[in-house]
């Protein structure tokens, strides 16, 4: 598996994984130029929350890398005409435009950014979830996988040959551009859908047994907060709990979900959708025992979270009678394997 260390240092192994820009949307919202294709140098800083100058002092430093991940800059009528078809008001006289490769390309040499840092380690667990997938001709697929896997080749392609072509002709359309960019928003809407669909189909999975365990935390991974305390709902019906209710927005009183076992005790649930890397802290634990204890009057508890938990955050959990499912116990959960506090 390729380290963290050895992507910060080795050219060869960055170039191996530029294709995988989905993971910047996934730490972080990247905002583009109206051209849907490309940042600035502050957009860039502004994204990784550095300073222009950092970045300025790394496209120094890797200018032949990053000129080969997209990275270019504009001058004179190449500038005008950019200018003019992208609505960007300025009077300077060069703009470097970085292509969302090189952006990907800045997080794996960047190494003074927590958001570098978090694309990273998420870049880092998506390849080893790719690689880790058997290479042997797969058993046939249900109807729901085989939707699932449609909905990534349409989206693909979409991504990367039909939308880039709408650009491309915006770009040199002068008489017809107003309504080759209504058709392009067109086509991203549809993919934005597609997307959507798929991680659905993916969340809906994930329950069933046999299902590869990488691929239940790809499909947690993609989903937001509110997708993963469904999910996490589903889990508990499966296993005989009823009146589970997904508690949601400010008035949850510290839980998300509440709900009776299949013995009649009640339990509650927080539900906690990390990046990978990070971990539980004891407060957290505190704060839901509280919340748990207190508030709800609970018999039994459960701390749901797609991350580690701390060493005194597991003491106190075990302590106070809370069972904490780390990433490790919710693939094995969602996978079919039963938790003993459901009895």
């Amino acid at each position: 598996m390729i380290n963290e260390t050895a992507l910060l240092e080795s050219p060869t192994l960055r170039g191996s994984v530029l294709d995988r820009t989905d993971v910047l949307d996934r730490v972080k919202a990247l905002s583009l130029l109206p051209d849907g294709m490309h940042v600035t140098t502050a957009m860039v800083a502004s994204y990784f929350s550095v300073t222009v100058e950092v970045i300025r002092a790394l496209v120094h430093d890797h200018r032949a890398e990053l000129e080969a991940s997209g990275y270019r800059v504009l001058t004179g009528t190449e500038l005008s005409d950019f200018k003019q078809l992208s609505g960007i008001q300025s009077r300077t006289r060069s703009l470097a435009l970085f292509p969302r490769r090189a952006v990907l390309n800045i997080a794996m040499l960047l190494r003074d950014s927590e958001v570098a840092r978090q694309v990273r380690v998420y870049l880092l667990d998506m390849e080893y979830l790719a690689r880790a997938q058997p290479v042997e001709n797969p058993a046939p697929a249900d109807t729901a996988s085989l939707d699932a896997h449609i909905d990534q080749r349409i989206t693909h392609i979409l991504g990367r040959t039909v939308v880039p072509l709408f650009n491309a002709l915006i770009e040199t359309s002068g008489e017809h551009r107003r309504e080759l960019t209504a058709l392009r928003a067109g086509v991203q809407r549809i993919e934005k859908r597609l997307q959507q669909h798929h991680t659905r189909l993916q969340r809906l999975e994930a329950p069933r047994e046999g299902r590869p365990l990488a691929g239940v935390m790809a499909a947690m991974d993609a989903m937001n907060g509110r997708e993963f305390e469904e999910h996490v709902a589903e889990l508990l019906r499966r296993d005989g709990c009823t009146n589970v209710v997904v508690q949601g927005g400010g008035r949850d009183r510290g839980i998300d979900i509440t709900a009776l076992t299949a013995d009649g005790r009640r339990i509650v649930v927080q539900c906690k959708r990390f990046a990978p890397h990070l971990s539980i802290t004891s407060p957290e634990i505190q704060k839901f025992l509280g919340a748990a204890k207190v508030l709800h009057d609970s018999e039994a508890a459960l701390f749901v979270a797609t991350c580690p938990f701390t060493r005194d955050a597991l003491n106190i959990a075990a302590e106070s009678g809370i069972t904490a499912v780390h990433r490790g116990l919710l693939e094995e959960w969602s996978a079919g394997a039963a938790l003993t506090v459901l009895g």
